[in-house]
């Protein structure tokens, strides 16, 4: 095993849930070389062609990650990883206990576009505006990538466990905001069960910074039945004490829940760790999102594998 490569353990945990081999004439090349090609594209982010020839032609490299990010192999994959945390996590995390609530933490991170990602043929964007919660969000044809401080960017806005893993993500422009963006991220969270039941998709608590402050979030948590820790920004607090009484209750905040939302900038930390997270090198927005998957796929085998202990 090299560096940035899988090891023995992690590997057997994910060779079942990889495509079988086809038929005689259209066999796959060695699924582990691949994956370990990918891994070291991610991590290093050098470009296709200059991959070390250990990992076969650049080519076989690249179109298969081109496929299993479309098709959604990398996406199974991590679900499943989070099926099993969910059914036999030793710490309750994931699993809803008497004593212990659930929690996600949710923010946000802008990865700068290297030139590399430019010159993708753009799709006409949709005209009819997809709503989820009543957020607006308008399907975008260039890729999620936009202009912001940092330049041209791709925001990421994620939420994650207590453990700092990424559970769900979704892409947008970099100079979108934070706000809209926190239904529809909610929205896609869903954490299978094994064996019968729905998919757990609301959480107890959601702890995010002042960001995420306004009434539509406020409201429609609470609609829900989920505990909102969000830090009140100052010009927000400064109105409603200017309204006296029409400006309502200040919003609860407990500042030890609240401490622990540095469990989603840990997981940012991690992320980034990859240069091809940090610095978005691909052209099409969904293998961006596949490049994400496999990153947060080796987070997960991290956090819940556990290697042989060596014999003496």
């Amino acid at each position: 095993m090299r560096r940035h490569e899988l090891t023995d353990a992690q590997w057997r945990a994910i060779e079942p849930l990889l495509p079988a081999n086809g038929r005689p004439g259209g066999q796959w090349s060695d699924h582990r070389t691949v994956v370990n090609g990918v891994l070291f594209r991610a991590r290093t982010g050098v470009p296709w062609p200059d991959l070390p020839e250990r990992y076969g032609p650049w080519q076989t490299v690249h179109e298969r990650h081109r496929r299993w990010s479309a098709d959604g192999t990398w996406q199974r994959i991590l679900a499943e990883l989070q099926i099993e945390a969910d059914a036999g996590d030793p710490d309750g995390t994931l699993v809803r206990e008497p004593e212990r609530e659930w929690a996600v933490n949710i923010d946000s991170t802008s990865c700068r576009a290297h030139q590399h990602a430019a010159g993708a043929r753009h799709r006409p964007a949709a005209r009819l505006p997809r709503k989820w919660g009543g957020a607006r969000v308008e399907a975008d044809g260039r890729e999620t990538l936009g202009r912001s401080r940092g330049g041209v960017t791709t925001k990421v806005h994620l939420l994650a466990d207590d453990r700092a893993r990424p559970l769900t993500w979704l892409t947008s422009p970099g100079q979108r905001g934070d706000s809209p963006m926190l239904l529809p991220v909610l929205k896609t969270l869903r954490i299978p069960r094994r064996g019968p039941g729905r998919p757990r998709h609301r959480p107890d608590r959601v702890r995010g910074d002042k960001a995420y402050s306004s009434r539509d979030n406020r409201a429609y948590l609470r609609r829900r039945g989920i505990k909102a820790t969000i830090a009140e920004p100052d010009d927000q607090r400064a109105n409603r004490r200017k309204r006296g009484r029409a400006g309502g209750r200040p919003p609860a905040f407990d500042r030890a829940q609240y401490r622990r939302r540095s469990a989603v900038e840990r997981c940012v930390s991690k992320w980034k760790q990859f240069r091809a997270v940090a610095s978005r090198y691909d052209k099409r927005d969904y293998i961006f999102n596949g490049t994400l998957t496999i990153t947060a796929i080796v987070i997960w085998l991290r956090d819940t594998v556990q290697e042989p202990s060596e014999t003496t």
